[in-house]
């Protein structure tokens, strides 16, 4: 049956967005928790009575701690994931060295267990055996890819950046405007989760209410019990 041309230049193109998630994951973690955690210490730090001096040298504080913290943390995480697959890797290189026949039976099994009857798997699995071994056996049995393991420079520098950024919007706010306005911190900080939220949504390809509903949800919680503390320390003290 021929193919219908209107029809065929109608197929959508289709735009998959699941190898957006590790850098997109880093990226909105690190945004959400500078903003959040600088915001949080900037109206801690004003609802106690502190000065705006006090305010703009605790939320610079923050930002760089904070900054050089989701670095290390990251780089440490996504490293330990790193030598994890490079261990993988290495063992299912010596046992395709010492066990190859084993081997091709398991990547025979494990194509029949997806709907292969078994003599079209076992010459599927001898195919991409022949190809290329270690990358048919590590994507099928390990679920990686051999040319795209955990980078741990790349994500300490996407968490740290975005951190900062995320961080600098209440800092920058304050530093411009004289005095100490906490509903000024609070609806910058509010604002800019909830365009966090829509990006990544939009980004991610979810839906945009509920990430921005997450993001206000948690922030707003975030600075109500910041400032309760903080007006509790200043009470005290």
């Amino acid at each position: 049956m021929p193919t219908n041309p209107a029809s065929a230049r109608a197929q959508p193109t289709e735009a998959h967005r699941v190898h957006r998630g590790a850098w997109l994951r880093a990226a909105v973690l690190g945004a959400d928790d500078g903003i959040v955690s600088v915001s949080g210490l900037m109206v801690g730090i004003a609802g106690s009575g502190a000065g705006r001096s006090a305010l703009l040298t605790g939320g610079l504080a923050g930002l760089i701690a904070g900054a050089l913290s989701m670095a290390a943390g990251e780089y440490v995480s996504v490293g330990a994931q790193r030598d994890s697959e490079r261990s993988d890797l290495e063992r299912e290189a010596a046992e395709l060295d010492h066990f190859p026949d084993a081997e091709l039976r398991e990547l025979t099994e494990i194509y029949v267990k997806r709907g292969l009857d078994r003599e079209l798997a076992r010459r599927v699995a001898q195919q991409l055996h022949d190809h290329d071994a270690l990358g048919a056996h590590v994507r099928d049995e390990l679920g990686l890819d051999p040319r795209n393991l955990a980078d741990p420079r790349r994500a300490a520098a996407v968490s740290a950046l975005s951190f900062a950024l995320g961080a600098a919007l209440p800092l920058g706010v304050s530093a411009i405007v004289d005095g100490v306005h906490v509903w000024l911190i609070v609806v910058v900080a509010l604002a800019a989760l909830a365009v966090l939220g829509l990006v990544s949504a939009r980004t991610g390809g979810a839906a945009p209410g509920r990430a921005v509903a997450r993001v206000l949800t948690g922030g707003g919680l975030a600075l109500a019990i910041t400032w309760l503390i903080g007006r509790a320390v200043g009470v005290v003290g």
